[in-house]
């Protein structure tokens, strides 16, 4: 990812997530991919080709192992970007019971768990956006959104790597480097606090 690449990103913070989902509190199914989207980090069409046979509800788990996209009216699943795409993350026991609540209203549970295209996604994100007032990003930025609030809390580029299924870390790097910078000055304020002159 380039410079140019890295000045279009943009990122929620975890508060403007919090105003932006307040709005579908009455709409599981469109709570429920938003906060897959923030709190898994993944790829747009990823989600949309999920089925509950992906989710382990004993380990708290989802096989990321295809993705979703519509070509000519079309629907396709197909393999993910890249080999290292195809992961399981771990996600939080609320989001596991949330995905569980929302399969039990499904009239086919053994389908695509979310049977929407991009086209749903990107007027529910505007929708969310104008009736909570936070700053508009597009669906993809719900990536780095996860991906900022690891880095914030702390986790090693090779773990955030593995779970947003980049190829080598190296791209992890590249792409969210200026997220970075204030990590320096907090390793000097710890590595002071360990010399006693």
């Amino acid at each position: 990812m380039g410079k140019k690449k890295a000045d279009t990103m943009q990122f929620w913070t975890l508060s403007e997530f919090k105003q932006f989902i307040a709005v579908y509190d009455g709409d599981i199914r469109a709570k429920t991919i938003f906060y897959l989207f923030f709190f898994s980090g993944m790829r747009e069409g990823e989600p949309l080709a999920l089925t509950l046979n992906d989710f382990d509800f004993d380990s708290n788990t989802v096989n990321i192992c295809k993705t979703y996209a519509r070509l000519n009216g079309v629907d396709i699943i197909q393999a993910p970007k890249t080999p290292k795409s195809k992961r399981i993350i771990t996600l939080p026991v609320e989001l596991m019971v949330m995905v569980r609540e929302y399969s039990e209203r499904l009239y086919e549970p053994q389908g695509r768990l979310f049977a929407v295209t991009k086209h749903y996604l990107a007027k529910e994100m505007k929708r969310g956006c104008d009736k909570s007032g936070v700053k508009k990003i597009r669906i993809h930025d719900l990536r780095h959104s996860h991906a900022s609030l690891l880095i914030e809390m702390g986790f090693a580029p090779l773990l955030i790597s593995e779970r947003l299924g980049h190829e080598n870390v190296e791209t992890t790097l590249n792409t969210y480097s200026h997220l970075y910078p204030n990590k320096h000055s907090e390793v000097a304020e710890r590595l002071s606090a360990l010399i006693s002159l």
